[in-house]
Parts: structure tokens; sequence; C-alpha cells
């Protein structure tokens, strides 16, 4: 009897995974350039959004958008962003609403960085869009949980 399971190619995968992370990270400049384009345009100059995540469920908490000092609502416009996953080399684009599109680019941030980070006691922060100074900063709190346990038998 001959075992017909198809076997996984760990070597395959590694390649795979490495050319799905250059090709994500190749995307951030175009993704921030054209948010950071619509962001300038409405005058906003800061946002920052809040994320919570633990026993395997993440979200985002909040999106603070400032003009300055002052609260101001999302621009009205839309935002290409362009999206790759690990088994499709293709680039798919996707028109969101910028909110949405904050929302897009701060989950893919933490996937990149921090994979699951709403594991367990999981994990908190911001990730603050600096318009004016183009950036993008994650501040990342990651939550630890320790039991030590001892049994002694003599």
């Amino acid at each position: 009897m001959t075992d017909s399971t198809p076997s996984f190619d760990f070597s395959d995968f590694l390649v795979r995974q490495a050319a799905y992370e250059q090709r994500a990270a190749a995307l951030h400049a175009t993704n921030k350039a054209a948010l950071f384009a619509v962001l300038t345009a409405a005058g906003v100059t800061l946002v920052t959004v809040s994320f919570d995540g633990s026993g395997d469920s993440g979200q985002i908490e909040d999106i603070d958008i400032r003009a300055g000092e002052a609260e101001a609502p999302p621009p009205a416009a839309t935002v290409e962003i362009l999206r790759t996953t690990l088994f499709d080399d293709t680039i798919a684009k996707l028109e969101q609403p910028v909110r949405e599109a904050i929302e897009t680019l701060v989950y893919d941030f933490l996937e990149e960085t921090h994979g699951g980070w709403e594991n367990n006691a999981g994990a908190f922060g911001q990730v603050v869009f600096a318009v004016a100074g183009g950036t993008i900063t994650l501040e990342y709190n990651e939550r630890i949980e320790d039991s030590e346990y001892y049994e002694h038998t003599f």
C-alpha cells in the first residue's frame, strides 16, 4: 500500500514566504504616499489609531484624526491601497475610503511585525501617522502571561 498523502515542501514554503515579505514591504512606500497625499490635501496633520487584542480576537478601538490641534473628520476621498498575499504573486488594487485604508494599513503593519498580536494575552498600542513628518510609528505593547509550577515527589 502506498501513501498518497501529498507531502509538504517546507523549503518551497520558506521561499514563498520570503518572496511574499519582499512584495509586501515593497508596497509600503506606495501605500504610504497615496494615503499621505490625501491626508495632506485635506489638512490632516496627525492620525492616531488605537488597537487592542487578546483571546484570539483583536480590533481597532479608535481612529483620532487631527488637523493641527482640532479634531477632524476623515477626508471624503478614497485611497488606492495595493495588497498581496502569500500564495498569489499578483498585486491587488483596493479603492478604499480613507478610514478603511488606514485600518487596512494598520492591520497589515501589525501582521507583518507581530503576527498573532491578538492571540492569548494579546497586545495593545497605537499606530501614529505623523503626516507632516512623513512617518508611521507602531507603538506596541505585548501582554505576557507567566506561570511557574513546581511539584516534588520524594
